[in-house]
């Protein structure tokens, strides 16, 4: 029995996430570039992100929790190492104390736990002005760390996509901490900060949104490569005379006849109601727009200059994440980790 192939896809380009990841691994000078993969792998697949990469070269990959380490362990080949973001609460203990996957300890009490459970190797996060996870850096955080094996002491970047003073002082005061807390590495720049400079690299980067297509400055956009586009299929195509309106609340009314397709894509796939009216399906150089309101399931487009399509016919749809942003009003964060799992992923 022939394996059933959803109405929806995303084309997957190995080779641009790949050459994304080597030049953020060359942008980050003497220090190693890891993945962020979280989110699977911020909604491409966390398995076949990593598996590539591995094949490339990268050795450190981050998740967010211990469910998203569980389903990447078995995968893990000899030499790599991942690490799971948010730490280890008391449910999480013996599966943490059973893997190979880190924890990044984040409060008093995970250090606590860790050390009484004789938990060995893990990873630190300092919290040096975001305020979200991490020990505070004011805090008598060297104190609470002696005896632990720590592997990478870390922290984030609160603003790295705008040059503020806020990412100058959080890196002198991640440099004041790596001067007082022995680890065997130091790691602070996200894709961002990757590209503030050798400052901010210290011994390991952490890209994310990058690696995906996405572009976290200015510098990188001639050099980050897109590497998902959403692909739907025609459900039906209809026309519409002039007065006639489509979709919900009839926000909008046709001026002139039109020819119309019906995708099988919405919102419930992470096609938010922020494309209606703005955004399009593309049949090779042909932009074909979204009419009227981005329902759950589905979505029109005119289809006036593209005579040929049919019922069953693909359709690219316009998702370079930049501009994309700017239609939706959605961050490029939310763009790629909000596809949901009714898409088919097909590596190219």
């Amino acid at each position: 029995m022939q394996d059933h192939v959803a109405p929806l896809r995303l084309r997957l380009d190995g080779d641009a996430l790949v050459a994304n990841w080597r030049w953020l691994a060359g942008r980050s000078g003497s220090a190693a570039c890891g993945a962020a993969i979280k989110a699977n792998g911020y909604g491409l697949g966390a398995r076949g992100v990593m598996a590539r990469l591995t094949r490339a070269g990268c050795r450190d990959f981050f998740v967010s929790n211990w469910g998203e380490a569980a389903a990447l362990e078995p995968s893990l080949e000899p030499g790599v190492n991942l690490s799971v973001l948010h730490g280890v609460r008391r449910e999480d203990m013996a599966q943490a104390l059973a893997s190979r996957a880190r924890p990044v300890l984040c409060t008093p009490e995970q250090i606590a736990r860790w050390g009484e459970a004789g938990g060995g190797a893990c990873d630190v996060m300092i919290d040096t002005g975001m305020n979200r996870l991490g020990l505070d850096w004011r805090s008598d955080f060297a104190a609470q760390l002696q005896g632990l094996d720590i592997r990478t002491l870390m922290s984030h970047l609160a603003s790295a996509d705008e040059d503020v003073d806020l990412n100058r002082l959080q890196r002198d005061r991640f440099a004041s901490i790596r001067d007082a807390v022995p680890a065997q590495r130091y790691s602070l720049a996200n894709s961002a900060g990757i590209c503030r400079g050798d400052a901010y690299h210290f011994d390991l980067t952490r890209p994310g949104l990058a690696l995906y297509g996405g572009v976290p400055v200015d510098e990188a956009a001639d050099h980050i490569r897109p590497v998902v586009t959403p692909q739907a299929q025609i459900l039906q195509r209809r026309r519409l005379i002039a007065g006639d309106s489509i979709g919900y609340n009839a926000t909008f009314t046709a001026t002139r006849d039109h020819e119309v397709a019906i995708l099988n894509l919405g919102y419930a796939d992470g096609y938010l109601r922020g494309f209606s009216g703005r955004g399009a399906a593309m049949a090779g150089a042909t932009r074909l727009p979204v009419l009227g309101r981005v329902s759950m399931d589905l979505v029109a487009v005119d289809v006036n200059d593209a005579p040929d399509l049919a019922e069953g016919d693909w359709l690219d749809i316009a998702y370079d994440l930049r501009e994309a942003s700017a239609a939706s009003g959605l961050s490029q964060y939310e763009l790629l980790t909000g596809l949901g799992p009714r898409y088919d992923r097909v590596w190219a």
